[in-house]
């Protein structure tokens, strides 16, 4: 180990703290010494890694009460510090005791240089440890405030919202697993983020995981985790989803993707509340919230033999409907007010604004692709223009694409659904990967509609 770290050592015996000074200086970068516990309230604000204290400072006293006061003391001050206290033969008993109270070790003053070193090595890598959690913690808090503020849910005015953020509300605190259905772009991620925020596990991890991007070979290792060497380039071990979502929520898209033997071993985490990493046979227990998302028809599914019917009943405790973008019109202009906000900023157009023109011609375009269309489409007006009002002729859209007031029932979904596919892939030159991309989904699902449009 390089010389790193700060040690402060306090004990009422000279000799001790020289003899221990010039031992640990090879090995840290400073080290301070007091006889005077009461100084230890100053000099702990100076962020030591350890401190080294003595249990009794009083000649003929060893109850080792002074030890125990002090590191109280200490604990108050910084309640993550690494304490090991330096005892007597005699005080080994006290010193458990202090362990068990937040001491982190003991050394003996019998002068054991092989049990001094090991021991105060160890409590150094312990505060390591605690630092690197203590910032792993802030990061997470921190990238949790960015992607809400990314995946902020919209309730809007519509009907239909109104009712499922009610439901949201009532469901959110509960341990109950939840399938969310409906169109892709339609903002099912955004709602199982509501969810875990409303919940008591607001203040864990969301673990979110598209199921139609992760092929079967790797389904195992990416869900349960693996050992080093559990296959070819498997050069150390790795926590699967499902062990690092545990304590918080575990969100699971296109859960329908998911072929019949895929689902078995799903079945089984979650039945077990258990999994076991490809390669072990160690069993880790997980405690997950689960939320499952897909747009297909599980019940159909189910019926034609594609879908086990235990695994739809255990993710299916409660379910919710999301509303299309085509069903929550009156919520257009208010997204669209949220998604210029954001862009204007990213694109360094503060004063842009969104003209009632503009609006009006959204609320007839059709949405094949929901929020998500939207969303894309703000952003595309937004660096396009060179104007401070952002028009209806901001937005190029197909006729065929546009809601005619009263007739929406008229459109064929389908074809229009293939139409807007076979338009997307032509005009991007066959390139599949932006081709999904510009429509809104990922790669698999393209693939899956153009093998059912026979594409």
């Amino acid at each position: 180990m390089g010389k790193s770290g700060r040690i402060l050592i306090v004990d009422d015996n000279d000799e001790l703290l020289i003899a221990l000074k010039i031992f640990l200086a090879p090995h840290f970068s400073e080290i301070y010494t007091e006889r005077n516990p009461n100084l230890i309230p100053s000099l702990i604000s100076n962020n030591f890694d350890i401190v080294l204290l003595d249990m009794n400072f009083k000649a003929g006293i060893n109850t080792g009460n002074e030890g125990f006061y002090w590191m109280q003391e200490i604990l108050k001050i910084d309640p993550s510090a690494i304490i090991v206290f330096i005892t007597a033969y005699s005080d080994v008993e006290l010193a458990v005791k202090a362990i068990k109270e937040g001491a982190t070790d003991f050394i003996q003053k019998s002068w054991d240089e092989n049990k001094i070193l090991s021991t105060i090595l160890s409590a150094y890598q312990l505060r390591q440890s605690k630092l690197e959690i203590k910032q792993l913690k802030t990061k997470h808090e921190h990238l949790n405030q960015n992607i809400q503020n990314e995946f902020h849910l919209i309730k809007g005015e519509a009907p239909k919202m109104q009712i499922l953020y009610d439901t949201i509300n009532k469901v959110s605190d509960t341990k109950a697993n939840i399938l969310l259905l409906g169109e892709n772009g339609s903002g099912k991620e955004v709602i199982a983020r509501e969810i875990h925020q409303l919940s008591d596990r607001k203040n864990e991890i969301f673990v979110s995981v598209d199921l139609g991007s992760i092929s079967e070979t790797l389904f195992e290792s990416e869900l349960f985790g693996h050992t080093k060497r559990a296959f070819t380039d498997a050069n150390q071990d790795r926590a699967g989803r499902f062990e690092v979502a545990s304590g918080g929520s575990l969100f699971l898209d296109e859960i329908g993707n998911l072929s019949l033997p895929l689902q078995a071993k799903l079945l089984s985490a979650i039945q077990n509340e258990e999994i076991v990493r490809l390669g072990s046979n160690q069993p880790i227990s997980v405690n997950i919230r689960l939320i499952c998302a897909t747009n297909k028809d599980l019940y159909k599914m189910v019926e034609d033999g594609e879908f086990r019917e235990d695994l739809l009943y255990r993710i299916n405790t409660i379910r919710l409907e999301i509303p299309s973008l085509r069903e929550r019109v009156e919520d257009i202009p208010v997204l669209s007010d949220y998604f210029l906000n954001i862009y204007k900023t990213k694109y360094n157009k503060p004063k842009l604004k969104i003209g009632k023109s503009a609006i009006e011609r959204l609320k007839k375009h059709h949405w094949q692709g929901n929020i998500r269309e939207l969303r894309h489409s703000i952003e595309k007006a937004v660096i396009m223009t060179e104007e401070k009002t952002l028009k209806a002729a901001d937005f190029f859209f197909d006729n065929k694409q546009l809601l005619k007031p009263g007739k929406a029932d008229s459109f064929n979904l389908a074809e229009n659904e293939k139409q807007l596919i076979q338009k997307a892939i032509a005009r991007y030159k066959g390139n599949l990967s932006l081709t999904a991309k510009m429509l809104g989904i990922n790669r698999s699902t393209l693939y899956e509609k153009m093998k059912k449009y026979e594409l």
